[in-house]
């Protein structure tokens, strides 16, 4: 049994939630966001929804606790939003925006342009004698971790001497070099 996917999800009072057969549409004042479920069954009573589980499958209690979670999710991303944060390490690391286009410079013979969905609002900060920050927002917590992923795949922080493009915050674990 899930003890996430027992736990019920509160709705604040802006956000509106339409269940349907095998579909789930929350409404908020930042979007729209709609999720399909199967194996589960999603109720509203008041101002709360709860997960529960048709049969007592390997599978569905499976998908208890995940489809419960991503219903949180939407819920929180309708009405609060998420932001992430990338740091460039990296001598001559550099990044800027316009519009949804992201113009990455991060060692290599030419600059990376990417293009980022109209979901997710980019932003780029770069002070003197700090590195550069790219700050991602989106209602759509998926959409912001694949546009974060595809970022930091273009240069992933190497162990050596910490070069690469960084989640805000997270601590690479480094290997000592060569002794001579």
């Amino acid at each position: 049994m899930s003890r996430i996917g027992n736990a019920p999800i509160e709705i604040p009072k802006d956000v509106k939630v339409t269940i349907r057969d095998s579909s789930i549409l929350v409404e908020g004042n930042l979007g729209v966001l709609e999720q399909e479920y199967e194996l589960v069954t999603v109720t509203k009573k008041g101002d709360e929804i709860r997960v529960l589980t048709d049969v007592q499958s390997k599978e569905s209690r499976s998908r208890h606790g995940l489809y419960r979670s991503l219903i949180a999710n939407m819920v929180k991303g309708v009405s609060r939003g998420f932001t992430l944060q990338l740091e460039l390490v990296g001598v001559g690391y550099r990044a800027s925006s316009r519009d949804q286009l992201l113009d990455l410079s991060l060692g290599f013979s030419h600059n990376i342009l990417l293009e980022i969905a109209p979901e997710v609002k980019v932003e780029t900060k770069s002070e003197r004698g700090k590195n550069p920050l790219i700050t991602l927002k989106s209602h759509d917590k998926q959409l912001l971790g694949q546009v974060a992923a595809k970022i930091r795949s273009f240069r992933k922080p190497e162990p050596y001497k910490g070069k690469g493009v960084r989640f805000v915050g997270e601590q690479i674990r480094r290997k000592a070099g060569k002794s001579a």
